[in-house]
């Protein structure tokens, strides 16, 4: 069976029989990835805490036909700040949902995997009122459904623009205004992020517009999905406890029961620190048959995004 090297942050999981877990993952060269954590629920299994959704690794996998398999994975970062923040989490959570819905299975997606680590390391470190907006709009140009922004989506007038459609594409001008409107300052905003000027976007204190940017990329994210984001609409429900099974108990991507044979993961939570004891001695070995690379530290500890390069 043939084996691969990634590195993954872990989406969602949910329970498979007994003892075992299916994880998925979003990998910049395999795109998205479910495998089967076989053994991760029994009380000594090396995969256990390493697989928990928000958390940032590096595995080893055996590549089958429908699900993949954990052979080998390590932890490189567990966000331990999120974990102990709860609106910090309802952030990262609906980012994680909303690659999870997006993104192809088994088809490289580096540039949304940098996106989302770089993300959440700003997260982490430096939490942002305009960052949950900024990262939608960013996904969505990425999907090659951006809004307009430097005409009227409508008329393709270069006048100002004071309203928002998600079904036009865009912002529109006063002539065909329809859907909601919108005021300058958010205009100013979405288009300085698109733009280049993220960092300083991601610098600037809780404002109405930024309130109203998240409101319209979400707006706009559902339209494209045809769906809800449900991480978006729970953020006020999480509790201590409840955030426990945060854990998709469906399919989110056919809205129906999980795989054959697996059921919802009430263990599968963001419980914080959770395994990083037995993260001490947990390396990836090389590949079955390969000759041990020398290197092999400093690949299990790859160069991350710098805050707001994403």
């Amino acid at each position: 069976m043939a084996t691969y090297r990634d590195e993954g942050v872990v989406l969602r999981t949910i329970r498979l029989g007994e003892a075992d877990r299916i994880v998925t993952l979003a990998t910049p060269e395999h795109g998205k990835v479910r495998a089967v954590a076989k053994g991760i629920r029994k009380t000594k299994s090396r995969l256990s805490g390493r697989l928990e959704p928000l958390t940032h690794v590096t595995m080893i996998c055996w590549r089958g036909r429908e699900l993949d398999v954990v052979n080998q994975v390590e932890a490189i970062e567990h966000f331990k700040a999120i974990r102990s923040d709860l609106e910090r989490v309802s952030v990262a959570m609906t980012m994680l949902e909303v690659v999870d819905q997006v993104a192809l299975e088994r088809h490289p997606m580096p540039e949304m995997f940098r996106m989302l680590v770089g993300a959440l390391r700003t997260l982490e470190e430096r939490p942002s009122p305009a960052l949950l907006g900024s990262f939608l709009w960013k996904l969505l140009v990425m999907e090659g459904v951006g809004p307009s922004l430097d005409q009227c989506a409508g008329c393709g007038s270069e006048g100002e623009l004071v309203a928002f459609d998600a079904g036009e594409g865009g912002f529109l001008c006063r002539s065909c205004r329809r859907g909601q409107a919108v005021g300058a300052e958010t205009v100013s905003l979405i288009r300085q992020v698109l733009s280049g000027g993220l960092r300083a976007a991601l610098d600037q204190p809780a404002s109405r517009a930024a309130a109203e940017a998240e409101r319209l990329a979400m707006v706009a994210t559902e339209y494209h999905l045809d769906r809800r984001v449900r991480s978006a609409h729970r953020g006020t429900e999480i509790s201590t406890a409840g955030w426990q099974g945060w854990s998709n108990t469906s399919n989110p991507d056919t809205g129906e029961a999980p795989h054959a044979g697996a059921a919802p993961d009430a263990g599968a939570g963001l419980a914080p620190d959770a395994g990083t004891a037995a993260d001490a001695g947990a390396g990836l070995a090389p590949d079955a048959g390969a000759a041990p690379d020398a290197g092999a530290e400093a690949e299990a500890k790859p160069g991350l995004p710098p805050l707001a390069s994403w």
